[in-house]
């Protein structure tokens, strides 16, 4: 029904994907931005929205405000209510917020290593200091190091950043891991800010995205949640996210802190959200079965690649690559000259990893695979 291998020419569309290697032949897998058409749904909402021909300042819908709340309750049996929900026009701008929202100049705000890269940017853009704590790695597998963390509180530790499922290991962290984060938060008083934005591209079919914030009333109160529809329906163009913070106090600092200075959501975004969260069910579903597809292919090719070892994600279509095993000063730089443009991890905080995005038409992914594994090849 849903044709995920045509190739889309994204040449001359300002594609920030794209016209990275404009004029070189480098297959493009690193942003977090898929190469597949929005869902049909959203293209035909956004339409009817143009030949309407008034383009004027707008709000929230108030479907879209339904749409999400039965959501929530329907996926994660998380009861919200509407003025809860906070319109932003991007989730990184919610990253930065928060950490302007709590603590004072000074404050320390904690987030887990590797992360993605506004993590490590939002605090000292906010005057805060960060505090990066390492991940402890199994293998290829990544788990919270919760004696690191208490190891790393202060008086000064105000607010917790996390990324759950996380960026970039693809991890679903369980209930238990939750609901002993929640416990850390509690006891030395932090704010909790959670970026949940890929919660809906969970591709293990025995994992479940759990919201922190629905565990428990006590962790709901001290709770930034950050959400959008961008990753799971390809729609960061868009600039359409939204935080749920419960508590009344925290919202009204969060909105405090955004006044004057965070523009409306536009409102192709909110068209746009609408028609994915209402109407595009069906191609979500068709969506994460490719992606299954995509990643299996990914770690089957991955594994016969000398020096690298590669993390299975439960969720998102992102594959954390540990490549300090093939001795490169610079992997990144060496696939790119190899044909294929991956994500340094030095900028996750982890020097000598790669990010590789298999969101795309499989023919591109194996070209780039291929050119990875002839690169390597080569090399010896």
């Amino acid at each position: 029904m849903f044709d995920f291998d045509q190739i889309m020419d994204r040449s001359g569309s300002g594609s920030l994907k794209w016209d990275r290697y404009a004029g070189r032949d480098v297959v493009p897998l690193w942003v977090a931005d898929m190469d597949f058409a929005a869902p049909p749904a959203v293209v035909t909402a956004l339409q009817q929205r143009v030949d309407h021909g008034v383009f004027g300042y707008t709000h929230a819908p108030d479907e879209l405000v339904e749409v999400i709340l039965a959501r929530l309750w329907e996926r994660h049996r998380w009861r919200v209510k509407a003025e809860s929900l906070v319109w932003l026009p991007g989730l990184v701008v919610g990253l930065n917020i928060a950490c302007r929202a709590v603590g004072e100049e000074g404050s320390e705000v904690l987030s887990m290593t590797p992360i993605y890269p506004p993590f490590l940017s939002a605090p000292k853009l906010s005057g805060r200091k960060l505090v990066a704590v390492p991940m402890m790695q199994e293998g290829a597998q990544w788990l919270i190091d919760f004696e690191a963390m208490e190891a790393a509180i202060t008086p000064a530790s105000c607010l917790l950043l996390l990324c759950s499922p996380q960026n970039p290991t693809g991890r679903i962290f369980s209930k238990e891991e939750l609901e002993h984060l929640a416990d850390f938060c509690q006891r030395h008083d932090l704010i909790l800010c959670s970026d949940e934005i890929h919660g809906d591209l969970v591709l293990d079919s025995d994992c479940e995205h759990l919201p922190t914030a629905s565990l428990n009333a006590e962790i709901a109160a001290r709770t930034i949640t950050l959400m959008a529809p961008s990753k799971t329906f390809n729609l960061p163009g868009l600039n359409c996210a939204f935080a749920i913070i419960t508590d009344d106090s925290l919202r009204r600092r969060f909105q405090r802190a955004m006044a004057g200075i965070v523009p409306y959501v536009n409102l192709f975004g909110y068209v746009g959200a609408l028609a994915a969260y209402r109407d595009s069910g069906d191609w979500h579903e068709a969506l994460l079965d490719y992606l299954r597809g995509n990643r299996a292919l990914v770690m089957e090719a991955l594994a016969t690649m000398p020096g690298l070892q590669a993390t299975c994600g439960e969720a998102t279509y992102l594959t954390w690559i540990d490549a300090r095993g093939t001795g490169l000063d610079d992997p990144a730089k060496f696939f790119e000259d190899a044909g294929v443009g991956l994500s340094d991890g030095a900028e996750f905080d982890a020097p000598g990893f790669l990010r590789l995005n298999f969101g795309c038409p499989r023919s591109l992914l194996l070209q780039g695979l291929e050119r990875m594994a002839r690169g390597l090849k080569e090399r010896r």
